[in-house]
Order: C-alpha cells, then sequence, then structure tokens
C-alpha cells in the first residue's frame, strides 16, 4: 500500500495516548490536531508554553479528546524532569501507543571549519541527544501496548550528509543510526514499529530559514505529510517495522543501512 492513500476511519485513534515533540509548528502542529480528530489523546511537547496553550484550547474547542501538555526544553540535560514525564503518563494513561520525534533546529549553515563549537554542542543536544533520552525513558510505556510506534523524523541530509548542513545533517545522520539499531534490537523482543520519516521539501520555518529565498508555495504544505504518520501509527494500516519512509511514500528497509 502506498501510505498516501491510506485513509485513517473516524475513531482510528481513539484511546491511544501519542506524544509528539515539537508540537506546536509546522509538522508537529499538523499531527497534533490531525490525530485528535481522530480520537487521540495527544501529549503536546514544547518549549513555548502559551503556545502549547493555544493549541490545547483549539484542541479542546474542536471538542476532541483532551490533551496533555509538556513544556520542555529539549536543548536542556534535565533527566529528573525526564523521570517526572513518565511518571506522569505511567500514573494517567498507563501505556504509550505512539512516540513522533519530530522537534529540531537548524543550526548554522557554514563551512566545517567555520562552525561554532557551541552551536554543534546545542544542535546535537536537541536534535540526537534528547531524542535518544527520551526514547530510553517512554520505551518501556511504549511496550506496554502490543501495537506501538515510534517515528523519528529525520531529513534527506540524515541520509546523505551534504557540504554546508553541519551540525544538523550530522545529528540526523546519528538519530538514524540509533533507529537503525533500535529497530534490530526490538525486532524480536517486542511489538513496538520503529520507522524514519524522511518529509522533503515542506513549508515550515525551517525550511523558510534554511532556503530563505525560496517561495514557500513552491513546497508542501505540512498536511501533505499526514496521511503518511497516520498510516505508520495506525494499528491497522499494516505499516512494514524499521523501515525508511520517503515523502512520496517509497521505503527501504533501515537495517540494509547497517549491512552495507
Amino acid at each position: 500500500m502506498n501510505p498516501f492513500s491510506f485513509k485513517a476511519e473516524p475513531n482510528t485513534f481513539s484511546g491511544r495516548v501519542i506524544l509528539i515533540t515539537g508540537a506546536t509548528s509546522g509538522i508537529g502542529r499538523t499531527l497534533a490536531l490531525g490525530l485528535a480528530q481522530l480520537g487521540a489523546t495527544v501529549l503536546l511537547l514544547g518549549r513555548d508554553v502559551a503556545a502549547l496553550e493555544a493549541l490545547f484550547d483549539e484542541i479542546i474547542g474542536n471538542h476532541h479528546p483532551e490533551p496533555g501538555i509538556v513544556p520542555f526544553d529539549l536543548s536542556q540535560d534535565d533527566p529528573e524532569r525526564l523521570t517526572a514525564l513518565k511518571q506522569v503518563i505511567t500514573e494517567r494513561y498507563g501505556v504509550l501507543h505512539g512516540l513522533i520525534h519530530n522537534a529540531a533546529i537548524l543550526g548554522d549553515r557554514v563551512p566545517f571549519e567555520h562552525y561554532k563549537t557551541t552551536t554543534w554542542a546545542q544542535v546535537f543536544k536537541t536534535n540526537f541527544e534528547a531524542p535518544v533520552a527520551l526514547t530510553q525513558t517512554l520505551l518501556p510505556l511504549l511496550r506496554q501496548s502490543s501495537d506501538s510506534a515510534l517515528i523519528f523524523t529525520s531529513s534527506s541530509v540524515g541520509y546523505s550528509p551534504r557540504a554546508y548542513w553541519g551540525a544538523y545533517a550530522a545529528s540526523k545522520y546519528a538519530l538514524e543510526g540509533v533507529a537503525t539499531l533500535l529497530s534490530e534490537e526490538l525486532e524480536n523482543t517486542s511489538e513496538v514499529r520503529v520507522s524514519v520519516v524522511n518529509p522533503g521539501a515542506t513549508r515550515t520555518k525551517m525550511r523558510q530559514a534554511a532556503f530563505p529565498s525560496e517561495d514557500p508555495d513552491s513546497v508542501k504544505p505540512p498536511e501533505d505529510l499526514f496521511a503518511l504518520y497516520a498510516y505508520l501509527l495506525s494499528p491497522t494500516s499494516g505499516a512494514p517495522r524499521g523501515h525508511r519512509f520517503q515523502s512520496d511514500g517509497h521505503h527501504q528497509p533501515l537495517k540494509h543501512r547497517a549491512n552495507d
């Protein structure tokens, strides 16, 4: 099945708890609104409390299941906060059906020799170290479901780093490595489905920062990606485990990368 032909039925995600990082803008916001409309309880993780509250109000105003707000700055080390987050989800919901790593920062687009080490560290903290720590913390809750999904949003430069993409490309490349590792580890020990998504050119603030002269209307809106993510999250779609999905729906097994 082409993931973009997947049509989620109303209430497809009723009773399912899905955490989304970077939930207040771009792809994350689109996923939060769309999944809530289909019955999901979405846990909104972001660092802008006002934006989180506004999104919360919008979801409630549309009479969808009450979401959870998770104010969290992924660029900061906060293991105690992670532990507290796990405890709250455990006590309130008991399980996690989906974890979507969507938050990321671009950093600088300059030659490697001119890249500031402080910026490099900040990008890796947000794009790589935080998703790894969050996954380690919440994996036991994903295991509580018989059909949960773990999705890493990557980039074309995450699969094949390119000149001048610096820490962003390197951090996404590292993240895809972790996804491949997890996919193999969980293949025979868990029902957790691990996927990587390359959204391709999408109308987001990050895309605008990376290509300031580009006409935003020349690239697809985040809404065009919803069917793909819904396909990967759905317990009934039959989505394959351990695959890397392109924005056109084509996909390939992650583990082939590890064996090249």
